[in-house]
């Protein structure tokens, strides 16, 4: 195993804090939330170059790159990989003060033991030696899994999936790692959505339950609900944009489902009632199961048109959304509270001006945690004023802790980035008078606290 050197990104900044890291530098990684493909993990393929590694589906560099004036044959294009390679070097060597450069840094230390710094003078020098481990090592998904030693991951999967990758990857059992799936239900709820009543169909095929009605919806999500967690779901998942303010009454919901079925459109007012029935009726059977509720917001989707035509969905187009109305979001959770039990729930915001008020509302529930910092936010400022918030106004102990979000198998190294960060935040924030109580905290938010929603 290829072991890291101490502090390649110099995020720690105090003895006290290299203490605390000490610690926690080694600690299994619980990815609770990330986007890998099952089917890769499975076939489990070595890498033939480390510009596909990088550059075959993360959007963070893409953006970029795109920033920086790359045109995009050399992005998503069909240029060779060693000409994206070199175009992204450049871009990396000019992105001062850009979290992607220290994790890229991190991973040409942790996974190639490169410490060159990449720019468009090294790139050549560093791909050969990175395509050099990468033959060498017969480097692949698998292995990088294991050499960044990830105990869990939780991949995000539609209700109508089926889950045969993960059925496999569980029947070879030669993988440490477990690797189950996530409940995500953006297609269920996003009744705008101009395929929702294709969808509607795929999803009768799938759970084999004949929707003609809202029961009929109901039972079929039940089915699915079922199935995922037969096949080891812990987690669900929503990120779509904006947030109910309604919540519909059964007769309501019923009616304005019978509508969709017939392809009549909706109010906005039906639209967003109805949305706010599955958001608890959802929050209901989640709580039924033990699955851990995720809910993303603040989100734009796909905001350049021309562009997701011609790139696809997630393909680095989406930006920060406006802050969700926190009396929206409490009259929602209050009714899922009220209707069925809240089920263990993270809530991520991509708009930090939201804290204040998410964090003070979170904390009228119990069991409703705040999500480590995401997306546009995970960065080294990004993450201490996630911490200094939370602190302030609830409790740090209170954060699961962190996840990659990533389609790439070397983004491990930002589960390192971020323990850094928060062991600095700690050694700030305490003194040898509190005794063991840092080393505790980060153990918990580097590990233990993910850990143990899994054994809930």
């Amino acid at each position: 195993m290829v072991e890291y050197k101490d502090n390649v990104i110099k995020l720690l900044s105090s003895e006290r804090a290299e203490k605390i890291y000490a610690a926690v530098k080694d600690l299994p990684i619980v990815d609770y939330h990330c986007h890998l493909s099952p089917k890769e993990i499975y076939e489990d393929k070595p890498f033939d170059d480390i510009g596909e590694i990088w550059l075959a589906g993360d959007h963070y560099k893409w953006r970029l790159m795109r920033g920086y004036g790359v045109e995009e044959k050399y992005i998503t294009g069909d240029a060779s990989w060693e000409e994206k390679f070199n175009k992204f070097a450049e871009t990396v060597g000019y992105a001062l003060g850009n979290p992607v450069k220290d994790w890229v840094a991190a991973e040409l230390m942790f996974f190639f033991s490169i410490d060159t710094p990449l720019n468009k003078d090294t790139a050549k020098e560093i791909r050969q030696k990175a395509n050099a481990v990468i033959k060498e090592k017969k480097i692949s998904p698998r292995k990088l899994i294991e050499m960044a030693n990830v105990e869990y991951i939780a991949t995000t999967d539609d209700p109508c999936d089926s889950l045969e990758w993960h059925k496999k990857i569980r029947e070879q059992g030669s993988l440490k790692a477990v690797v189950a799936p996530t409940f995500r239900v953006d297609n269920l709820v996003n009744v705008n959505g101009s395929n929702y009543v294709a969808y509607i169909r795929r999803l009768s095929e799938a759970s084999g339950i004949e929707i003609n009605n809202l029961s009929g919806l109901e039972n079929a999500i039940r089915a699915r609900l079922d199935f995922f967690v037969s096949n080891g779901c812990r987690f669900s998942d929503i990120g779509v944009a904006g947030f109910p303010s309604e919540i519909a009454c059964g007769e309501e919901a019923e009616q304005t489902f019978a509508k969709l079925l017939e392809g009549k459109a909706l109010s906005e007012k039906e639209a967003d009632a109805f949305k706010g029935y599955m958001y608890v009726m959802l929050a209901r059977e989640y709580k039924k199961r033990g699955i851990v509720m995720q809910m993303h917001l603040a989100v734009t989707r796909n905001s350049n048109d021309v562009m997701a035509a011609q790139c696809g969905a997630d393909s680095g187009f989406d930006c920060v959304g406006d802050a969700i109305d926190t009396v929206k979001l409490t009259k929602v959770i209050n009714g899922m509270n009220n209707l069925g039990g809240l089920p263990e729930t993270i809530i991520y915001t991509l708009n930090p001006t939201m804290y204040y008020t998410l964090i003070t509302m979170i904390g009228a529930f119990r069991g409703v945690h705040l999500g480590v910092s995401w997306w546009f936010c995970d960065h080294k400022r990004g993450m201490r004023e996630t911490f200094d918030r939370l602190s302030e106004l609830g409790h740090i102990c209170s954060l699961v802790g962190m996840l990659t979000d990533s389609r790439s198998f070397l983004s491990y190294t930002r589960h390192d980035y971020y323990r850094q960060c928060l062991c600095d935040f700690l050694a700030d924030n305490s003194s040898e008078r509190d005794g063991d109580a840092a080393t505790e905290v980060a153990k918990r938010l580097c590990y233990y606290n993910a850990k143990k929603l899994l054994e809930e």
